[in-house]
């Protein structure tokens, strides 16, 4: 498997983002991304879906990214704003279905498409006057995943007030910690049922610009959101350079949850290793496998860190300052890793597995 770097869920100037799909494209090529997957809200924008290539230059080696196009759909109607999803590989605008979550879910999945639903946990933050816009309709079913880890929503939780809101616009490498424990615990629950649920990491990029008297500032400009919260894919063979090739690989294994969230800046994360060996069959993150006969679950981490393997959402164990972990799993379960190192001071999230689901 190839892993490639996905940063998806921003915003441009089709709804209320500041840049286009032109400065998103070149931001992404600037921070070493693969692929990101644009998403404004209620709006379906055709033609700039596409490989982007950076100018040539005697000192760059050239660089390219491939652009896609989803949505971020939701009921506009509704006071204050809830339930949003994500929509990807669906090629149309499904904006007219915002009002009732589940038929959306359903149109999408009736199209071919792919639904998350975008942070779940989002709430109000007074200070800068943002409402709670949470997800609310947890009877839902058939989503594909949810977005664990959204780093825009994590900004109004630790600005909780003027002065610490002023001080993260202006120093946003603190801003991140981990995602919101009630999306983490909701997946654990989700996922303790039975259903799949495929985990995302989104960066939820607007590029806002906020003027405060002589105060001017650009809110986590598009460059900066893209080092930081990301979705890294493992697909069948390296990316092709055709457009229509490579959506589909990435889209089919975003399905499978062949991914994991990462959070870049305090390290890369590329080269972690989440997979299972079996008797006769072997799995990596989002796969199943068969418990008879035991089955080894192998970890392996680009540097040190603290590793945690959670089974249901339980954790089984923390194993700090390794590279490695290799588990013997006897039972059945949804066994995941979670994996903090220290950043600016703290224990920070920077690794979180797709499970493997051993039956």
């Amino acid at each position: 498997m190839h892993e490639i770097i996905v940063n998806l869920h921003m915003h441009t100037r089709y709804s209320d983002g500041t840049g286009t799909h032109k400065d998103i494209a070149e931001a992404a090529m600037k921070a070493g991304l693969d692929a990101v997957i644009v998403t404004d809200h209620n709006v379906f924008v055709q033609g700039p879906e596409g490989y982007y290539r950076s100018s040539p230059s005697l000192t760059v080696k050239p660089r390219r990214v491939l652009l896609l196009v989803g949505q971020e759909v939701h009921d506009q109607d509704r006071v204050p704003q809830k339930n949003h999803l994500l929509v990807f590989n669906t090629n149309r605008d499904f904006s007219h279905l915002a009002d009732d979550p589940q038929d959306l879910i359903n149109g999408v999945a009736e199209a071919g498409g792919l639904s998350f639903i975008a942070h779940p946990w989002d709430p109000e933050a007074p200070v800068v006057g943002e409402d709670d816009i949470s997800w609310v309709s947890w009877d839902v079913q058939g989503f594909t995943g949810l977005e664990l880890w959204n780093g825009l929503s994590e900004l109004k939780v630790v600005a909780t007030s003027l002065l610490k809101g002023l001080f993260y616009v202006y120093f946003p490498k603190f801003v991140a910690h981990a995602p919101i424990p009630e999306t983490v615990q909701k997946w654990d629950e989700l996922m303790s049922t039975g259903n799949r649920v495929v985990a995302l990491g989104g960066s939820d990029a607007h590029a806002l610009h906020m003027v405060k008297g002589p105060l001017h500032r650009v809110i986590f400009p598009y460059e900066f959101h893209f080092r930081t919260i990301n979705t890294h894919v493992f697909i069948p063979e390296p990316l092709t350079g055709d457009a229509s090739t490579d959506k589909k690989m990435i889209y089919e294994a975003l399905a499978n949850g062949h991914c994991f969230v990462a959070y870049d800046l305090p390290a890369p994360t590329r080269g972690f290793v989440f997979r299972a060996k079996g008797l006769e069959h072997s799995a990596i993150m989002g796969d199943e496998i068969p418990v008879k006969g035991g089955v080894t679950l192998h970890t392996h981490l680009p540097a040190k860190a603290d590793i945690t393997l959670l089974k249901d959402g339980i954790p089984l164990g923390t194993w700090r300052n390794q590279q490695t972990l290799t588990y013997n799993a006897s039972e059945p379960g949804v066994y995941r890793v979670e994996v903090k190192r220290s950043y600016l001071g703290k224990k920070r999230g920077w690794i979180y597995s797709n499970p493997i689901y051993v039956r």
